[in-house]
């Protein structure tokens, strides 16, 4: 399938590819893609980055498909980021298994903004993360009223380097981005229309009617026009990406064990509010009292930490 000449060149009909995490739909000249994991607010594991990199290469192929709508399933959550389970039992006791998701997340966003067609971000709900960096690699973005959108790596063990380091002070301005990087506060719809991180913002109940109305604008304009003039849009989001995503990729891999990471995704499973000030101390402390050897792997831990951060053994 993957070799036909249907999905190079002129695209197929969605049910033949047999998504398992999104929902691929084409209805006019409207191609919908949805992120169908409402259970675990729409993020994205590793199957979902490749089967959203596929169904953005079909529209790409497809020339009756003029514009592609990025969504989530349900009124929850449009997209929170990676799938932070997926991270702990994959990534965390294998941080260089980090390095092979990243590639999957990359090409996913490469095919996005490559596709050669305006893209809307229906926004439905819950923005968090990558989900931000998501809504942010499309051309325009409809919101319902009750969406907040939020970064949250520095407060959970990660850097946002997947497009909100790169394009956030670019759409809302530097300071404004330093704040949402920084801070890691949410910001509600009407903040993110007037920072210009949306371009509309409607109650829940109008949102598909915004987004195809803005779908037939996006129509009446000539296609071969419109993708140069996307091509042209994207030039400074093309270089800021292209010129600190592979050094990303590789800090944040070599970043994927450290205690800082565990720290963040175990408070986050478990439903805890991080201790900022214990991981300060322990940074701060002398070595050789502040850290103990891992039995299981004898990585050296903070002393005051239940579990190894490179591992996952539990002290």
């Amino acid at each position: 399938m993957a070799h036909s000449h249907e999905a190079v060149f002129t695209g197929m009909a969605p049910e033949a590819y047999g998504f398992k995490r999104i929902i691929y739909s084409k209805v006019g000249y409207v191609a919908t893609v949805t992120i169908n994991r409402p259970d675990v607010l729409n993020c994205f594991d590793t199957l979902t980055l490749k089967e959203l990199g596929t169904a953005y290469m079909d529209a790409a192929a497809d020339d009756a498909i003029a514009v592609v709508v990025i969504t989530g399933a349900g009124d929850k959550a449009f997209c929170t980021g990676a799938d932070l389970k997926e991270q702990e039992e994959y990534i965390l006791k294998k941080p260089n298994n980090y390095h092979k998701w990243m590639y999957q997340f990359i090409e996913m966003h490469d095919r996005l903004r490559n596709i050669g067609k305006p893209t809307i971000a229906r926004l439905n709900g819950m923005t968090v993360g990558g989900g931000n960096e998501l809504n942010m690699a499309c051309d325009l973005a409809v919101a319902a009223d009750h969406v907040v959108i939020r970064q949250v790596g520095a407060a959970r063990g990660s850097v946002a380097a997947g497009g909100a380091t790169q394009w956030l002070p670019m759409i809302i301005g530097d300071r404004r981005a330093r704040e949402m990087l920084l801070l890691c506060e949410p910001i509600d719809a009407y903040t993110a229309l007037d920072w210009g991180l949306v371009n509309q913002v409607v109650p829940y109940s109008m949102l598909d009617a915004a987004v195809a109305d803005l779908a037939e604008k996006l129509y009446n304009k000539l296609p071969e026009c419109t993708r140069y003039t996307k091509q042209q849009l994207n030039f400074w989001r093309d270089f800021s990406w292209s010129m600190t995503i592979g050094h990303a990729r590789d800090w944040l891999t070599l970043h994927a064990g450290h205690f800082e990471t565990a720290e963040g995704l175990h408070s986050f499973r478990n439903k805890q509010e991080m201790d900022y000030k214990k991981i300060r101390q322990a940074a701060a402390a002398p070595e050789a009292s502040a850290s103990k050897s891992c039995p299981g792997c004898h990585a050296q831990m903070p002393e005051d930490f239940g579990f190894c951060g490179n591992c996952g053994h539990k002290f």
